[in-house]
Order: C-alpha cells, then structure tokens, then sequence
C-alpha cells in the first residue's frame, strides 16, 4: 500500500505531462491486447506451416487440403480457397493469392504504427515534463536565497516525467517489436505455402 501511495506521489510530481504519458500506457495495452486476440484468430501458425510443407513435399495432396479446410486462421483460409479454384483455368490463382494475402497481412498491421509513433513520442513528452520542471525549480531563484536543496529536489521531480517516458518507449517498443516479427513470420510461411501451391500447379499442367 505504501509504494502505491508512493507511486502516485511520484506520478503528481511528474507534472501534466504525466497525464498524457498515462494516456498513452493505457492507449499501448489497449493494442497489445487487441492486436494479440486478432493474431490468435487470424494466424494459423508455424505448425500448420510446416505440417503443410511435409505434406505438399511428400505429395499428399489430400491430407494437404483436409489440413488445410481443418484449420483456422488466414493462411489456411487462402490455402484451401486455392484448392478450391485450382480448376478454374479462367483466372490467375497466384496473383489472386497474392492480392488477398496482400490484404491479409494489412489486417494484421493495422494499429501497429501507433505504437511506433508512441516509441518516439514518449521520450519527448517526457523530455518536456522535464524541461517544465526545471524551470518551475529553477524559479526560486527569483523568490529568495538559499534555495539549492528545493533546487535540487525540483530537479529530481522533474526527471520522474524522463524516466516515466522512457518506461512508455521501451514497453511500446518491445509490443511492437513482437507482433512485426509475429508478421515476418506470417509473410514467409504464406510465401513458402504459395510457392508449393504453384509447383503443383505447375507440375498438373
């Protein structure tokens, strides 16, 4: 109870600024937390991926495609549309795959920018807090004399809005850092599932 009532000591001393700073914490979870229930819905993961490969290599094109209609989440959806369409000789099935993996992986970086403006707005909000204060510390100059221990304990309150945004940078940072590698991944599993689509295309021809 007592470093909590000291945290909102801290966070009052911080200044205005620490209000937006809080703002944006909250803003920060809200997408990670979202971000993180689309990829659970919409990411087939690394394991339907590499089952797929083994039986796309091994060409055991029906246990592909029952995997495949089995299975949840973008890739599996874009795998098994593709066998479905794979007759239809009217239409380009790799550009139409490409077209809507191009709008799949949209999806899965929407918001994601947001974070990476909080990563480099953090620390200057903070850097501003800080300013502020100092000059409030450095104010007492022009009360009266004496004054170097407010002085100094002005300065150390107004390094609490620094610290507190560099906390924000670094924990939005690190989100986004999560899901951009998450989408790496999700871009080389589509691309490695796609080019087994076409062999076998190719190879029916």
């Amino acid at each position: 109870m007592d470093l909590l009532m000291q945290g909102v000591e801290y966070f009052h001393k911080g200044g205005l600024v620490m209000y937006i700073l809080l703002i944006c914490s909250i803003f920060i979870i809200t997408i990670g937390i979202e971000r993180l229930l689309y990829f659970m819905k919409a990411d087939s993961g690394r394991a339907f991926a590499q089952n797929f490969y083994k039986l796309m290599i091994n060409n055991k094109i029906e246990e592909a495609r029952n995997l495949a209609q089995n299975s949840k989440g973008d890739l599996a959806s874009l795998v098994d549309f593709a066998f479905n369409k794979m007759q239809n000789k009217n239409i380009n099935l790799m550009m139409l795959l490409e077209v809507q993996s191009g709008i799949s992986i949209s999806k899965f970086r929407e918001r994601l920018y947001y974070l990476n403006v909080i990563v480099t707005m953090a620390p200057l909000l903070g850097l501003l807090g800080t300013i502020i204060g100092m000059i409030s510390a450095f104010s007492v100059f022009n009360l009266e004399e004496g004054q170097a221990i407010a002085i100094t304990g002005g300065v150390g309150e107004a390094l609490i809005a620094t610290a507190t945004g560099l906390c924000v940078a670094i924990v939005s940072l690190a989100i986004h850092a999560y899901f951009v590698q998450r989408i790496d991944r999700i871009v080389t599993d589509m691309e490695q599932a796609f080019s087994l689509i076409e062999g076998y295309i190719t190879r029916g021809e």
